[in-house]
Parts: structure tokens; C-alpha cells; sequence
């Protein structure tokens, strides 16, 4: 079959993307901090007490012993019993996110962060400024990060944002990959279908099962047999896997729009109650639409993960009929899903919130009901209007739910962006 041609080379300049990953980011910081923790097999890792003894980062001779983020603090150490512990500290890596980043917008403007560690920067029109090639320039932005901030990044270099994540990926630490448009047939067609950009490991494990296993596989198979399977996300992922991708890297001029709005925790100790479940649901619900009004957000959706204490998780979603930025849509919507999903003969260890398919308030256009909004919504409206223009002016603390009074301040958020926000703990009844 002749497949068609989706772009000419000679009408478009050809891009080049670089993805610039900051190796073992927050282990290094710290590394950075206290030199001494560099001779040692050393991980960041959350406080066991609040039962956040998962590992967070590792350095390269803790990798040694195969050490893994995300593994629980015992795990390690009976891997290695020699293995150093350093506690998070969230506004350090901020700081120094801020610092390597400054060095990348010396170079161009169009650098997209992702996450704390992760930059994408298209360096296209900075070639002939700077008379170089993209390696050129990611092996000195690699030498200027080591030297003026102490830490390393591994680069990507690439014609679009896919190949040039898993340029960075491929070789760490400290260390230039060029993926072009030469070479990424013959370079992607033994990787792992999972390694790239986008393909978790749900779909990964879908793919694998259709005998999809590797990025060559996926890139030689009919897209339309993808889309049957996966539906429009099935066409991406095959576009990826043949270097059509031409997702832009966004200005640091232009502000990003969230594609969600999460809030999770891991508590303190399981919930075994109902009402202390519905209380949790309460808090996390809040903490989420508070966050929305502040960026004049809504949402056409609600998403609710749930953790027991053997790790198992179970993840469901649902669709509002209009956008909407209301407590109780957020609340109800979450505890319906709860309702329905969850055992509760189970303890819960760990609950996450998030408001899907997040538009800005101003920007949203939406079919009014036959007779516009109903006066119940309306009322709801003016009410949490009022309740959140108290909070605002007034401070956290000046008004709160009734179904909120009996919480104690207690435990710590889980590892997401929100760590920094505290969390109203739950009184065992």
C-alpha cells in the first residue's frame, strides 16, 4: 500500500527541538547543597512517620544497587542497608529549576517546561545566531548547567517534541542524543513501545498484547487498525511513531492553560468509615475548586483516584452535563463515583481529586438549558460566590463547611504539585 506524502522537506524549514532533563534532579540538588552526599549511595525520600516512605530520587551509586523511585523506604534499604536518606525540599528545587532554566532562555524563548526537571526548547531560528548545530548547542547548554549550577542534564536533540524526549531518555547521565530525520526509523525500531512520549503503561500493555512491542511495530502498522482500537489517540500515536508529530514548543511568553486540576493526599492513617471517606472527598473537593476560582477556571468533569493500603488503585471519571465551577458539582459528582466504585469494607490509604477538561471562564461557550440556568444553580452560584469572597478577603479560616468542623489540621499532602498546601486531617470517630 503507497502511503501519501504529508509534508515536503523542501517547503519548510527543517526544526530542531531539544529536551533538556535535569538527571536525577532532586537528589542532585541536594548534592549540590552538601557536597559529602555525592561519595555516598544517597535518595530523597518522603517522611516514613507520615507514612510517605516511598523513594523520590536516587544518585547514581544508589542506582547501583538498583534502587527505584517510587519504591518504599524498606525495599531500599534491604537493598541497601548503607543507603543514605535526605528529606524533600520542595523550595530548593524550585529555586534551582528557575536558575537552569534561565541559562536555556539565553537561547531561545521558546522553552516549555515540564515539570521542575524537564524543558523543551526549539532552537530553530538560534542555529545561525549562535553558529551552531543543535548538538552544538545542547553539548554547551550541558557544559553551563554542570559548571554554573553544579548539576547535570542529559539532551535530546530532535525535529520534533516526541523524538526529542526519548533522545534524552536513551542515554543519562550527562549525555547528547541526536535523533533526525536520517536516522529515527532505524534508531526508534527496536525501542520498547513504551518508552515513548505519551504511551503509558496502560496502552503500552495493549499495544504488547496486539503484538505491538516495539516503536518500529507501531510505525508500520495501518493507522485506521489504531484508531479502531484506540480511537483518535490511536492516529497520534502512529503519527509519532513516524516523525509527523509538529506539536510546537510554547513561548515563556505565552501562558499555558491546565489540562486538569488535581488535589491528592495519602492520609495520615486509613479510612475505614464512610463519613470519613465523605469528609475527605469534602476537603479534596474544596482545595480543587479554590484553586479554579483563583485562575477563573471551570471544568466539564470530575476524575477521583483511589488507593488502598496494598497499593491497589482505582481510577473513574464522569461528565458534567455544562462547565461548571461549583462545590457541589465537584463534591457530588466525586462522591457518586465513590459510591458506586469503591468497597467499603476496604481501607483507604490514598484519594485524589481532579476537575477534567479545564477551560477558562471568559473563553467558555456553552448550549443554555431550554429556559437558562434553573434558579437552584443559580442560588448555588450567588452562594459560593458570596462563601469564596469571604475566603478571599477574609483568610482560609474565616468561614468553612459545616460537614468540615470536626477537622483536626493534621498529615501532609501526597507527592503531586500541590505538596505545598496543608491538609485538614480526619478525625477518627
Amino acid at each position: 500500500m503507497i502511503r501519501p506524502v504529508f509534508y515536503y522537506k523542501s517547503m519548510e524549514k527543517k526544526r530542531v527541538v531539544l529536551h533538556a532533563d535535569c538527571n536525577s534532579f532532586y537528589a542532585s540538588v541536594e548534592s549540590v547543597k552538601r557536597p559529602e552526599l555525592k561519595e555516598v549511595p544517597m535518595a530523597v525520600a518522603g517522611n516514613p512517620e507520615s507514612r510517605h516512605g516511598i523513594i523520590l530520587a536516587k544518585n547514581e551509586l544508589a542506582k547501583k544497587f538498583n534502587i527505584k523511585t517510587a519504591e518504599t523506604i524498606w525495599q531500599a534499604k534491604k537493598k541497601c542497608p548503607d543507603l543514605v536518606l535526605v528529606p524533600p525540599s520542595y523550595s530548593d528545587y524550585v529555586s534551582y529549576s528557575k536558575r537552569v532554566n534561565s541559562i536555556y532562555q539565553q537561547y531561545t524563548d521558546l522553552c516549555e517546561t515540564f515539570g521542575l526537571d524537564e524543558t523543551f526548547l526549539d532552537v530553530t531560528a538560534s542555529l545561525k545566531l549562535f553558529g551552531k548545530t543543535g548538538r552544538g548547542i545542547a553539548d554547551e547548554l550541558r557544559e553551563r548547567v554542570k559548571k554554573e549550577i553544579g548539576i547535570t542534564i542529559s539532551v535530546g536533540v530532535s525535529f520534533n517534541k516526541i523524538f526529542a524526549k526519548l533522545g534524552s531518555d536513551y542515554k543519562k547521565p550527562d549525555a547528547v542524543t541526536v535523533i533526525d530525520e536520517d536516522n529515527f526509523r532505524e534508531f526508534t525500531k527496536d525501542i520498547p513501545v513504551g518508552d515513548m512520549f505519551f504511551v503509558g503503561p496502560k496502552t503500552a500493555m495493549k499495544l504488547r498484547n496486539i503484538g505491538i512491542d516495539t516503536i518500529g511495530k507501531l510505525a508500520s502498522t495501518e493507522p485506521e487498525s489504531l484508531e479502531g482500537l484506540f480511537g483518535k489517540n490511536g492516529r497520534v500515536m502512529w503519527e509519532a511513531a513516524n516523525g509527523l508529530n509538529r506539536d510546537p514548543v510554547r513561548s515563556i511568553y505565552e501562558k499555558s492553560l491546565p489540562k486538569s486540576v488535581g488535589q491528592g493526599y495519602t492520609f495520615p492513617s486509613n479510612l475505614r468509615y464512610r463519613e470519613e471517606i465523605r469528609l475527605g472527598a469534602s476537603t479534596l473537593s474544596e482545595k480543587v475548586i479554590m484553586r479554579m476560582r483563583s485562575q477563573d477556571l471551570l471544568c466539564s468533569g470530575v476524575q477521583v483516584h483511589l488507593r488502598d493500603p496494598s497499593f491497589h488503585d482505582i481510577s473513574r471519571q464522569k461528565k458534567f452535563q455544562r462547565p461548571t465551577r461549583l462545590y457541589t458539582d465537584i463534591f457530588s459528582g466525586a462522591m457518586e463515583l465513590i459510591n458506586k466504585n469503591w468497597d467499603y469494607r476496604k481501607e483507604l490509604r490514598a484519594m485524589t481529586i481532579t476537575a477534567i477538561g479545564i477551560s477558562k471562564e471568559e473563553e467558555t461557550v456553552y448550549q443554555m438549558d431550554l429556559f437558562g440556568v434553573d434558579e437552584k444553580t443559580e442560588k448555588q452560584e450567588n452562594l459560593e460566590d458570596a462563601f469564596y469572597g469571604l475566603k478571599k478577603k477574609y483568610g482560609d479560616t474565616m468561614i468553612r463547611r459545616g460537614n468540615l468542623l470536626n477537622v483536626e489540621g493534621r498529615g501532609e499532602p501526597s507527592d503531586d504539585e500541590d505538596r505545598y498546601i496543608p491538609f485538614h486531617g480526619l478525625e477518627k470517630k
